[in-house]
């Protein structure tokens, strides 16, 4: 396959359409979310009352789950939402922040993803593993372990709860349980800007509105925010005008940057 015209083709799709994406997420990130979300192609909506989730879920047409300021009022907002999503048919993108650095977390997004059937799993290496059960090296919602190194761990927790399992990290993976794709889009300046982390898992709801496989709507996800990333760091020297110059490119990456930058390498999952 030809990512990046497969990533061309399906961000022209996505901004004729600009599908509404329903997020449940956390204070830290709502504004620059949003904004995210708009500059890529879709359309944002915030909504997290138990009184109005289901409804706002019934004409959207993907749902982000973030449970970065948790409460248990919340998660059971964001269950009620995501088994109207499930009765629709429509994509459910779980982001389990900080899963493993306390037992509320880690409970809570356990909770989700008992009631709710999730497309996909975006994490990072900390809070995949905690899901797969082992033990993880987290301090705060910050991972102190890479990618590579609970890569492993991904195929047996996609093919445990048949969703797809993106960890985020130097290089991210993404795996079915059978195929794995490694993503080596990015810039360590991605690191000192809260919440990129969060806005990767929304690139990843956007381009899931479009493709109907999971594997290939993350990976194309993930490698366009990638490739925004490594745009805006061209563009900005420090992480206040990095957040700005990230915001833009993910306006105004162009199609050849698309063709020429995208790094996704395809690998047999074990």
């Amino acid at each position: 396959m030809n990512y990046g015209e497969k990533i061309i083709e399906l961000r022209k799709k996505m901004r004729e359409k600009h599908p509404l994406i329903h997020h449940i997420t956390n204070f830290v990130v709502m504004h620059s979310t949003a904004n995210g979300t708009i500059a890529i192609g879709a359309s944002p909506v915030m909504a997290h009352s138990q009184d109005e989730v289901e409804e706002m879920t019934s004409f959207a047409s993907a749902l982000v789950l973030n449970i970065g300021t948790l409460t248990k009022e919340w998660i059971d907002a964001m269950i009620l939402a995501g088994r109207k999503a499930n009765e629709r048919g429509i994509p459910v993108v779980l982001d389990p922040v900080g899963a493993g650095a306390t037992s509320l977390r880690t409970d809570e997004a356990k909770r989700i993803l008992d009631a709710v059937k999730v497309s996909v799993i975006r994490g990072n290496p900390a809070e995949v593993a905690t899901l797969a059960g082992e033990k993880a090296a987290i301090q705060g919602v910050d991972s102190l372990q890479e990618a590579d190194e609970v890569k492993h761990l991904a195929p047996k927790l996609a093919r445990k709860l048949s969703s797809v399992v993106a960890i985020t990290g130097k290089t991210d993976f993404i795996t079915d349980g059978e195929v794995l794709i490694a993503c080596d889009n990015g810039d360590p300046m991605l690191r000192l800007v809260t919440g990129t982390g969060c806005l990767a898992t929304t690139a990843i709801a956007c381009f899931s509105t479009i493709s109907p496989d999971p594997v290939i709507a993350s990976a194309a996800g993930l490698s366009y925010f990638g490739l925004a990333g490594e745009k805006a760091a061209k563009r900005a020297k420090s992480p206040g005008s990095f957040e700005v110059a990230l915001l833009d490119s993910l306006y105004d990456l162009t199609d050849e940057e698309i063709k020429e930058g995208v790094k996704l390498k395809y690998e047999k999952a074990v």
